[in-house]
């Protein structure tokens, strides 16, 4: 039971700023964890580590290796991206509203207020503290918004909220104590808050000779600087703004005095010290008179200017803003390349990737990312995740494609593998409540509360048929029998249960009897059978085709939420009310026995919680039940942030998962600081934005306003942490749970774990290797088998000849069947000996036959594994050879033609 954390589905974006690492790694941060997609692979990943908090704020190394997340609390982790692994952690003192890697990778500029700070980047050398502060600049009057490195990584270009540029120069003066190093060169002239900084560099000398500035109404102004100090020279450009103070003419000391002879020699010698550092960029940009050259309006109001970036080596600028229409520019003229609307929200990211051929912006709103080819016109990349929280999801039968349905009306379908999502429907007109995939793969079939089932075809992406009732219903849970043949759905409002054929679509039958929303359905996988589970405490067991109706009911003492049948159809179990899962046997009606789950459930303490959370255990129930795919174990969530495994013959707890660790939800927490309690309520409640600011205002109608009308949640809107549908995939190698923070997916860890099945003295590598040599296949293969390691067992397998196959596979015991599966559908999707690897199959599966057939329950999940590969083979050859025969009729009839 070694599932790990793997993949997060249904949000690829949810704010913050995201960047592009060698040119084809797009890093976006998604909630506290940081999600990478492969724009080439077209595959998505997100990391296992987590912050404390919603990430506010990520960079990247230039090499790609490292990545800095800082989350709304302010905490940094330093992660190594390959490894995926965490190697630092830090906490700033102020509010990170921007951070970068410096050209060189050696340090990182962080906006920390008003503050300009400069670490010293942490490399893979073991230190004791591996961040080390070099500089602090305090110069700036109000919060810095952005910031932007020269080239030579000598100097940091900031924009302050105090509507000025300053250039900051980061000369090597040994550090004192409270020492101010330098004054800026400031830059005026911007009316409004400044979003992007960037330095324009000269494509032949790779010098910096221009400095542009975006600003939030549009504005955008190009500066230049002259190393003359007369100001008549003409430079090219509109030079109708004063001059900046803080030039170079007013000639202060590095601690902010003014310069007599003493601190002039000493100023003379430090700059005689780096002259080396100043030839290298050819001159010295804070000795420089900058002026500006041009400025220009993107856009007039009321769009605002949300997100920008600037391509150093195109000479452009790509801008989004507030309405969602983004523009793209060539640099200095101003001339508008395209100018188009990819959403009707706010752009809140926009980012160039090394080459400058592709966008990437994200709309934090809609959960959207997009990557565009502005010189093809046509997208890259276009994912968008669900508005609301995802109620139901579904495997289909071979756990390559997973399906969710949300609160807002789509229905999403994802390749479970790569992480993307390549069809969304968005017929229904209401919350979708119930997904359940056909077994043929090919249709799946969604209820929903506005009324009606329908069935969408996975082929031509359609919704091919639609079941309706004779008044309006809302529905809840949905079934279908083995055969398909029979639809059957369940109410909220009415408590019955229509039943309609798939073929003909006409409602077959009325099942009444509960009194009580039925939110639980389920066929019996052995017989048609079919289980009810109600509000009106009672489970329901109905025979649809024989037409009597109902044939069994259990009583409960409370509500009973959810049902799940046993893979094998010879146990029933149900969650209800008062936290319990009770286990039935539907062939004899008995109540075999009950697992206590609400100890186990219960943790985590709500912001208006009055009560610890070890004592708050009301109201923690489970809510989805779902079976391991050999029927051994049971997964179970509900209202907490936990889910639990339990093993099903000893009643025992095997593990816990918890969800996230995310505090930016509610009900994470087990302990609530005593500070944050006030006379008037928990100071979260307490709505404290300053209504006179025009942010305090956009804050208030984007996340208060509506949850202060009557009715609304306690929390002012803030999500409460939940699971609210488990699926195990079919194969049982992996599990997604539809959860606040999204669809978590979690598989089995493909590390190396040691369990031998029969271990003896003369069981040793070095033996499989001995065998190997002296040609002896069939003594190699069970000695691999005995030891249970995953790489001797694959290097066995590959290295019988094709003429020993029949007869190693019949030498193999059953007991060692299920190994031999599970290896055969690993090596089909990673070795290249695919004839080689389909031979053992077929073997495998004449010789055993029998076998196979008596112990089916035990070896169900490795045999789908292995269909789930030679399906995905499958269809990829199919696509080959079909293009591939195309070509050569092709070829073929332009040859005669001749």
């Amino acid at each position: 039971m070694n599932y790990r954390f793997q993949n997060l589905l249904g949000a690829p974006y949810r704010g913050g700023n995201a960047v592009v690492v060698n040119n084809t790694l797009l890093i976006s941060p998604v909630g506290n964890r940081v999600s990478v997609t492969d724009l080439v692979k077209s595959e998505t990943i997100t990391l296992p580590c987590q912050a404390s908090t919603n990430l506010r704020r990520i960079a990247a190394s230039p090499d790609g290796v490292f990545l800095l997340t800082v989350d709304e609390n302010n905490r940094c982790l330093f992660i190594n991206l390959p490894r995926r692994a965490v190697l630092h952690r830090l906490s700033f003192k102020h509010t990170v509203s921007d951070a970068k890697f410096s050209p060189d990778g050696r340090f990182i500029a962080v906006a920390a207020g008003k503050l300009l700070q400069i670490w010293r980047s942490p490399g893979f050398r073991k230190e004791f503290f591996p961040f080390e502060l070099i500089k602090t600049f305090a110069d700036c009057n109000d919060k810095i918004t952005c910031l932007d490195w020269s080239p030579n990584s000598e100097y940091v270009l900031v924009g302050s909220k105090d509507l000025t540029l300053r250039l900051f120069y980061l000369n090597k003066v040994k550090k004192q104590k409270n020492e101010r190093y330098n004054k800026p060169f400031i830059f005026l002239g911007h009316r409004d808050v400044i979003v992007g900084v960037f330095f324009g560099v000269d494509k032949k000398t790779n010098l910096v000779t221009k400095v542009y500035s975006l600003s939030r109404d549009g504005a955008i102004f190009s500066w230049g600087y002259s190393d003359n100090d007369d100001e008549s020279k003409d430079m090219g450009g509109d030079f109708s703004e004063p001059d900046s103070p803080g030039t170079p003419q007013q000639k202060q000391g590095l601690d902010g005095e003014g310069v007599n002879e003493g601190n002039f020699k000493k100023r003379k010698d430090l700059d005689s010290k780096n002259d080396n550092l100043e030839e290298e960029n050819g001159v010295s940009l804070h000795k420089m008179k900058w002026k500006l050259l041009k400025k220009d309006f993107f856009m007039q109001a009321p769009a605002k200017l949300a997100a920008c970036d600037y391509h150093k080596g195109l000479d452009m600028v790509v801008v989004g803003f507030s309405n969602g229409v983004f523009a793209l520019y060539q640099m200095p003229d101003f001339v508008c390349i395209h100018l188009l609307s990819i959403s009707r929200e706010k752009i809140t990211t926009a980012v160039f990737n090394d080459r400058g051929n592709w966008l990437t912006f994200g709309c934090a709103k809609l959960g959207q990312l997009l990557v565009w080819e502005w010189k093809s016109e046509s997208y890259i990349l276009k994912q968008q995740g669900h508005y609301f929280d995802v109620n139901c999801i579904a495997y289909s039968q071979d756990s390559q494609l997973l399906a969710t349905g949300a609160d807002d009306n789509k229905i999403k379908v994802w390749t479970a593998s790569s992480g993307f999502c390549f069809v969304t429907f968005s017929e229904h007109t209401n919350a979708v409540t119930a997904l359940h995939f056909m077994a043929s793969n090919h249709c799946l079939l969604s209820a929903s509360l506005d009324g009606t089932v329908r069935a969408w075809d996975l082929f031509r992406y359609r919704n091919f048929r639609t079941f309706v009732t004779p008044t309006p219903k809302q529905f809840v849970s949905l079934a279908s029998d083995q055969s398909g043949e029979v639809i059957c759905a369940g109410t909220l409002d009415s408590f019955e249960i229509f039943v309609w054929s798939m073929k003909t679509g006409r409602l077959l039958d009325v099942l009444s009897g509960h009194e009580g929303p039925v939110h639980g359905l389920m066929f019996s996988p052995t017989n048609a059978i079919l289980a009810s589970s109600s509000w009106d405490k009672t489970v329901r067991l109905w025979d649809i085709f024989e037409g009597r109706g109902g044939v069994e009911k259990f009583e409960h003492t409370h509500d009973v939420l959810t049902l799940a049948y046993r893979p094998d159809g010879k146990q029933l179990a149900c969650s209800t009310l008062e936290g319990q899962i009770h286990f039935w046997d539907p062939l004899e009606g008995s109540e075999m026995f009950t697992i206590e789950g609400r100890r186990d459930i219960a943790g985590g303490r709500l912001m208006t919680d009055r009560r610890s959370a070890a004592n708050s255990t009301a109201g923690k129930c489970f809510t989805t039940l779902c079976y391991s795919a050999d029927g051994s174990y049971i997964l179970a969530g509900g209202s907490s942030k936990y889910i639990c495994m339990y093993d099903v013959a000893d009643q025992v707890l095997l593990r816990r998962f918890q969800i996230t660790h995310n505090l930016s939800l509610d009900g994470v927490l087990d302990f609530l600081n005593s500070k944050n309690m006030s006379e008037a309520g928990p100071l979260d409640l307490i709505d404290d934005d300053n209504s006179d600011t025009e942010e305090g205002v956009d804050k208030q109608i984007r996340n208060r306003l509506a949850y202060d009308l009557p009715g609304s949640l306690p929390n002012h809107g803030r999500p409460v942490i939940r699971t609210k549908c488990l699926k195990i995939a079919p194969t049982g190698r992996s599990w997604a749970a539809a959860t606040t923070e999204g669809v978590l997916l979690y598989s089995m860890d493909e590390s190396f774990i040691f369990d031998p099945t029969d271990l003896d003295m003369d069981v040793t590598p070095e033996a499989v290797d001995a065998a190997l040599k002296d040609n002896e296949p069939k003594r190699a293969v069970i000695l691999s088998l005995r030891m249970n390691e995953d790489s001797l067992i694959k290097k066995c397998i590959v290295s019988v000849a094709p003429a020993d196959i029949p007869a190693v596979a019949a030498s193999v015991p059953s007991k060692y069947l299920q190994r031999l599966v599970e290896a055969l559908a690993e090596l089909l999707d990673k070795c290249p000996h695919l004839e080689l690897i389909l031979r053992w199959c077929q073997v495998l599966c004449e010789s055993h036959g029998n076998s196979i057939q008596q112990n089916s329950r035990n070896l169900l999940p490795a045999l789908k594994s292995l269909q789930k590969s030679i399906t995905r083979l499958h269809q990829d050859l199919a696509d080959t050879c079909s293009s591939n025969e195309y070509m050569l009729r092709y070829l073929c009839s332009t040859s005669n033609k001749k």
